[in-house]
């Protein structure tokens, strides 16, 4: 049966929330572990859990107020007027009217690749930034389905929400390699611990903690990817939404599909924020080497969620994808 993008989004909230939770999970059961291991107690373990979240929170305070100033400096982007990009500024009023959220500030990237990316902590302190290729080289139609993609990010608060979840597996990754160093440098004095009453449990807890703060970091951030596409999925059902009109989004998928030039200024850092992944380019229609590893779904396969949504049979590559004639390209 064919899904609606009401059932899209209601499910990729779901699935998101789920991931959230799991991340709580890695970080309680490792500091849990580590304080164990560290002090043979109970108090000693639930203060270790306390300390990794004050870190992190300290972390997102930073992050909260300056990250998308940060952002968009690491990003080349500069803020633009009206007067520079008209029709871009047109599409972005009626979305926002729209989505009933006040329009955003809007920079461009001078990049001659097609990608765009939103920032901000909340609806009203959001920022665009276009790359000037995706200004000139897609049409009103598909511009428009990447800027409503873009502004479902700042109305569901997915920046807010990916600030969260990429604060927490810094958490985890902080409180692992402290351990694991604390191990290193002085850990093996630990072992006289065993003499003392629960020695044994002791122990045995500290080898789990060992081998946690190894394993943790590394399915902590394959979380944090998978939040990311279920993001991702969330916010192109979102678009469907705002636009009414899941075509122009899924022929702005298939353009960027067949565009290999790489976003210069893209790095590992900021790549989840952008609206495809500008640094992986997939030779086969959107498919990573490893999805697992991707921090955005294949294009291939958003475009036939898109083509799901309107009744259509999936394609196998975007060779096949979207003959219709193409209007002019922004300005």
């Amino acid at each position: 049966m064919a899904s609606t993008f009401y059932s899209q989004i209601s499910a990729n909230k779901r699935d998101s929330f789920l991931l959230g939770l799991g991340l709580v999970a890695i970080l309680g059961v490792l500091g849990l572990t580590i304080g164990y291991a560290l002090t043979g107690s109970v108090s000693g373990a639930i203060g270790a859990t306390v300390f990794a979240i004050v870190i992190g929170l300290a972390a997102s305070m930073v992050s909260y107020y300056k990250g998308d100033a940060i952002v968009l400096a690491a990003s080349g982007a500069r803020e633009i007027t009206e007067t520079e990009a008209p029709q871009l500024f047109n599409v972005i009023r009626e979305l926002t009217i729209a989505a009933d959220i006040p329009p955003p500030k809007v920079y461009v990237i001078d990049d001659t690749s097609m990608n765009a990316f939103a920032t901000g902590r909340d609806p009203q302190h959001a920022s665009i930034a276009v790359t000037t290729g995706l200004l000139t080289r897609m049409d009103r139609e598909e511009v428009q389905g990447v800027i409503g993609h873009e502004l479902s990010h700042v109305r569901n608060f997915d920046i807010r929400f990916a600030l969260l979840v990429g604060v927490m597996v810094g958490s985890i990754a902080l409180l692992a390699d402290f351990f694991l160093r604390f191990t290193f440098w002085g850990g093996r004095g630990r072992s006289s611990s065993s003499d003392r009453g629960g020695g044994g449990l002791q122990a045995i807890i500290f080898a789990v903690a060992l081998v946690l703060a190894v394993l943790a970091p590394f399915f902590a951030k394959l979380v944090q990817l998978a939040v990311s596409r279920q993001r991702e999925y969330l916010a192109d059902a979102s678009a469907v939404e705002l636009t009414r009109n899941p075509i122009g989004l899924e022929r702005a998928l298939a353009t960027i599909a067949g565009d290999t030039e790489v976003l210069e200024v893209a790095n590992r850092a900021t790549q989840h924020l952008y609206f495809t992944n500008p640094i992986m380019k997939a030779s086969d229609g959107g498919g990573e080497p490893s999805a697992w590893f991707s921090t955005h779904p294949p294009l291939l396969d958003r475009i036939n969620r898109l083509r799901e949504l309107r009744g259509q049979p999936p394609v196998g590559s975007t060779a096949e994808e979207l003959a219709a004639p193409r209007g002019d390209a922004l300005g």
